[in-house]
Formats: structure tokens, sequence, C-alpha cells
């Protein structure tokens, strides 16, 4: 297959991968990850749908790490965006039709299971190697901005989603805290082995 091929599908499919374990984390209903409690409060609020809202959100972040970095917006991030934006809206409104799961052991292994697959999504679609999430890039930018390495780069934008999702009421949970905890390291895990599958720079 050819390396364009390959990112492509890696691309698309990682982001449709990604879209459908943040849905799994909303449907749980025991809270989301800061930046999809965010989208979520503010959908709630609105005429928007959440996926509306994560692409809103994912151009205000472009412009605001233009200036932070005093570069150019990364308008390739538009497109990821946008992608990600629609294949939320269609699992949460078109599959699943926003029904919520219930139950509380149901609902923690949802919750579980749509960790694991956010971070697995990512861990693919990070291998085409094209515009990464707004969300991605305000990290890299705190973290050239602030001097201080990527972990706390990262701790500060989540703070920074949390306190934004607290004040419009998103869904502030115990999810949020296993998301925000358990996204990073299972991205580690899963990285290697899908960069091992999704090799294009070596593909004929």
């Amino acid at each position: 297959m050819k390396p364009v091929l390959i990112r492509i599908m890696s691309y698309l499919g990682g982001l449709l991968i990604l879209s459908f374990g943040i849905t799994l984390t909303i449907l749980a209903g025991l809270g989301t990850g800061a930046w999809d409690a965010l989208n979520v409060g503010l959908a709630s609020m609105t005429v928007y749908s959440v996926g509306n809202w994560v692409i809103f959100i994912g151009i205000l972040l472009i412009l605001i790490n233009a200036l932070l970095s005093k570069s150019k917006p990364e308008l390739l991030a538009l497109v990821t965006v946008i992608i990600l934006g629609y294949f939320i809206d269609f699992w949460l409104l078109v599959v699943f039709d926003n029904s919520l799961f219930s139950g509380l052991g149901l609902q923690i292994v949802v919750l579980l299971i749509g960790a694991v697959i956010i971070a697995f999504g990512i861990a693919v679609y990070l291998q085409a190697e094209f515009a990464v999430i707004p969300i991605d890039r305000f990290m890299f930018v705190l973290k050239d901005l602030l001097g201080v390495n990527v972990m706390l780069a990262k701790t500060v934008a989540e703070v920074i989603a949390l306190l934004a999702a607290f004040l419009v009421g998103g869904p502030i949970g115990i999810g949020t805290v296993v998301v925000t905890f358990l996204i990073g390291p299972l991205i580690q895990l899963f990285y290697p082995h899908v960069k091992k599958r999704v090799n294009w720079r070596t593909a004929q």
C-alpha cells in the first residue's frame, strides 16, 4: 500500500476511533475529560451540538495558539477539528441518539473502555504526522511559553479547561479524573505498538 494511503487511513481511522471513545465517556454519565466536559456544557446551554462546539473551541484554540506562539494560525488543524466534530456528532446523535448508559457497573465499564479507545485512537491518528488537534498544540505552546515539561504543560491546559467546564456546567466527575490521568500512560503504551504496525515511511 502507498504511504499516502496509509497516512490517510491512519489519520481518518484514528479520528473515528478517538471520537467513538470520547462519545463513550460522555454517555457513561460519570464525567468526561476536561475539554469534552467544556464542549458538553456549552452544548447544553446553546442550540449547537457537542461536535459543533468541538469545532468552535478548536478554532478558538488555533487563534490562541498562534497569538501565544507569535506564529501564523495552523489552518490544517481546522481540518482535524472539523472531522473530529462531525465524527462525534455521528456517534452521539445518529448511532447512540444521546442515550446515556444506566447502572453504575455498566457506566464504569463504558467509561474505562472509552478511555482506552481514546488513547488508542490518538496513538493511531498521530502516526499520520498530519495536523494535530489544537488542544494538543495548546499543550506544546504552553510548554514553550512557560518553560516547563510536557506533563506540567498538559496539567495547566487541563486545569484551564476544567475551570471553563465548571463555569458552563459541564459533566465533571470521577470520569474526569479517570480520563485525565489514564490517557497519557495508555497512549505511551499503545504508541510504539501502533507505530510498528502503521509504518508508512517504509511502505512500498
